[in-house]
């Protein structure tokens, strides 16, 4: 499975990184041109050659989403983005009290991505690795799982502190891999998962049981917070809405292709909402 590999350093000063977005520096800024092999879109980068990551295949709870950056319990969401910046090597950070980092140490850790495109915000979907590349900057190399359990991608699904969100331009080898670890950890009981209400049922009283109570699949919550922030309107409309946003994606155990995630989205009258099937039986259209 070719992806591209692209050394540099990771510099969180100045930005926000949670637990899936972090910023790397590329040690030749020409090489952000080669992702996607030219023909896709472009990685968003400085002149010096820092970008935005956004790690493929996970996703972690929202600790700013959206212009009234709105948040899920702070909790697991800080606890997630602790462990990215541990595992990437970072001893102390400092922040502000808006979660903008001030200092670190050290200031850089080395590192390198391994990816094959960008996303519609121009990050980088990548896999994130720390310390020595297993191979050369700017060529491509074979990604297998030996690979992947080297990344933080992986270490992240394996602590049970972020949830998989999986999209169809990612190897079937690799989210496999993936999806095993996610089930090793929701069996453990590690971080989120024995709190986890996305395929139980979350009671919805408002936008406030989304921010301090209930952990959820961050896309379901995003698609909560956005149909809110319309109005009044009761919750039991909430599929409607969903039908109208139109996710594509694929039901991995029955082959089902579906438009809009009310086909796997229940409402009950009594405020509850939960998903028919866990997060690692979805594949994603790439948007």
């Amino acid at each position: 499975m070719p992806m591209l590999l692209i050394k540099g350093f990771y510099d969180v000063r100045g930005s926000q990184p949670d637990g899936d977005t972090v910023h790397f520096t590329a040690d030749d800024p020409s090489e952000w041109s080669l992702v996607g092999g030219g023909l896709g879109r472009a990685v968003e980068h400085s002149a010096v050659g820092r970008a935005k990551l956004r790690l493929d295949a996970v996703d972690a709870l929202e600790t700013h989403y959206g212009a009234n950056r709105v948040h899920q319990p702070l909790h697991f969401a800080h606890a997630a983005r602790d462990e990215l910046l541990s595992r990437l090597g970072f001893t102390d950070v400092q922040r502000r009290p808006d979660e903008s980092v001030t200092a670190t140490t050290p200031e850089t850790v080395p590192g390198f991505v391994l990816t094959r495109g960008a996303d519609v915000h121009g990050r980088c979907i990548a896999l994130a690795g720390r310390g020595t590349p297993p191979g050369t900057s700017g060529l491509e190399i074979d990604v297998d799982t030996t690979v992947l359990r080297t990344t933080v991608n992986h270490h992240l699904l394996s602590t049970g502190l972020v949830y998989p969100t999986f999209y169809r331009s990612l190897f079937t080898s690799l989210r496999v891999e993936m999806a095993d670890a996610v089930k090793d950890a929701r069996d453990a009981g590690r971080g989120l998962w024995t709190s986890d209400a996305t395929t139980t049922g979350a009671k919805i009283t408002g936008l406030s049981s989304l921010t301090d109570d209930v952990v959820i699949l961050p896309k379901l919550f995003r698609r909560l917070v956005d149909y809110f922030q319309l109005g009044t309107m009761p919750l039991a409309c909430f599929p409607a809405f969903l039908a109208g946003v139109g996710d594509r994606f694929s039901v991995l155990s029955t082959g089902e292709r579906c438009r809009g995630m009310h086909r796997v989205v229940e409402v009950t009258n009594g405020g509850t909402v939960k998903m028919t099937h866990p997060p690692e039986d979805m594949l994603f259209e790439d948007a």
